[in-house]
């Protein structure tokens, strides 16, 4: 399926835009890359001039009671007619009886981050095929779907039958950052990722544990409230196999204390069972700092090549506590490896989109997807 490339000139968007978020989208203890995309992208359209009206929706989405829905269909009527609403994918898959009451008088788009069908296959919460069905009638209900990565535009036209003419990508914007300074011997692992089985802290775990030899320690930076029972059981796997003062479960952390973060780390490492994206990978080699990572989903792409053609580290298969294994040790045993990764990163760095790109982005996607309805 092609991916809509941005021509020149942008095509204008509508000046008023409302956003459509879950509730908990500004709350800095559950951080997510869904939510990060939220709030940076409507900033980055009131940056270009448009007026950005967030209307944070809570619940528990995709998974709501009645009284969310409702929340979200009185939202949706306070909304004028013939105006441009993108609402999360999220909030879209848990409430598509309700966007359809509204999709016929405004323009509606859903921003779908990871099909949540797919999210509960690889360990969240709900039945796939209901998950699945719900998504689909959202999806069919909108005038455009914009995705965040080319592997999630494919996964939206194979499981939800949607015309490729509809589906749009925006990928991820990242900040500019200063360039982080290695240690030797690149023995400083940072994950970042709120801890849940999608996230497979426990597969990262598993692989440390037969690394117990090297000289490494590695901090999880995110969120311990989204899946306490999959916390409670990352912490017994880490304390069985005598690595509780090697791996540091961190809670979240946002502004200094993550930039500091960054700033000692020698190798971002993930161990996703899936990925529409992962945006701490581009957060990362904006810092010139190289990723250990799964094949997986659209990890890939955020990962990319430099100018050469060179990756900026390691893609292992997925859902494999060996193949990271492997990987880590590669990385702590070959200097060369390490310095020929890290020149890598900084020569991606210099190819990362902004946020104002994103935009752009998102300004084709809801004129393909209008002229497309």
């Amino acid at each position: 399926m092609p991916v809509t490339v941005v021509p020149d000139p942008t095509p204008p968007l509508p000046r008023i835009v409302h956003t459509v978020t879950p509730g908990d989208v500004a709350d800095a203890t559950v951080p997510s890359g869904g939510n990060v995309f939220d709030l940076r992208l409507a900033r980055a359209l009131s940056t270009r001039g448009h007026q950005v009206h967030e209307h944070p929706v809570h619940g528990p989405w995709p998974h709501p009671e009645v009284k969310a829905q409702e929340r979200l269909d009185r939202c949706l009527a306070g909304i004028p007619s013939g105006q441009t609403v993108l609402v999360d994918g999220l909030v879209a898959a848990g409430a598509p009886q309700r966007l359809r009451r509204h999709a016929e008088r405004i323009h509606l788009a859903i921003l779908l981050h990871l099909p949540v069908g797919d999210a509960a296959r690889n360990g969240e919460d709900g039945d796939p095929a209901v998950l699945d069905r719900a998504e689909r009638a959202a999806v069919h209900a909108a005038h455009t779907v914009v995705t965040v990565s080319s592997w999630a535009a494919r996964r939206v036209v194979e499981v939800h039958g949607v015309p490729p003419s509809r589906v749009s990508v925006a990928y991820p914007g990242t900040a500019a950052a200063p360039v982080t300074r290695p240690s030797d011997p690149g023995g400083r692992l940072l994950c970042v990722a709120s801890v849940s089985p999608i996230k497979g802290h426990d597969l990262l775990v598993d692989a440390l544990a037969r690394l117990r030899t090297h000289n490494w320690t590695c901090t999880m930076v995110g969120s311990l409230r989204r899946a306490p029972e999959f916390v409670a059981h990352v912490r017994r796997r880490r304390d069985d196999t005598d690595l509780g003062t090697r791996i540091h479960l961190a809670g979240p952390r946002s502004g200094p204390a993550l930039e500091s973060t960054y700033a000692d780390a020698d190798l971002l490492v993930l161990a996703s069972r899936v990925e529409s994206y992962a945006m701490v990978v581009t957060e990362a080699l904006a810092r010139g700092i190289p990723v250990l990572a799964p094949a997986v989903g659209g990890l890939p792409e955020a990962l990319g090549q430099d100018e050469d053609g060179a990756q900026a580290g390691i893609l292992v298969p997925p859902r494999n506590a060996r193949a990271l294994a492997w990987g880590l040790h590669r990385w702590l045993t070959h200097p060369q490896l390490r310095a020929g990764m890290r020149g890598a990163a900084i020569r991606r760095r210099a190819t990362l989109q902004s946020w104002d790109h994103t935009a752009r982005q998102l300004a084709v996607a809801l004129s393909v997807g209008g002229a497309a309805r």
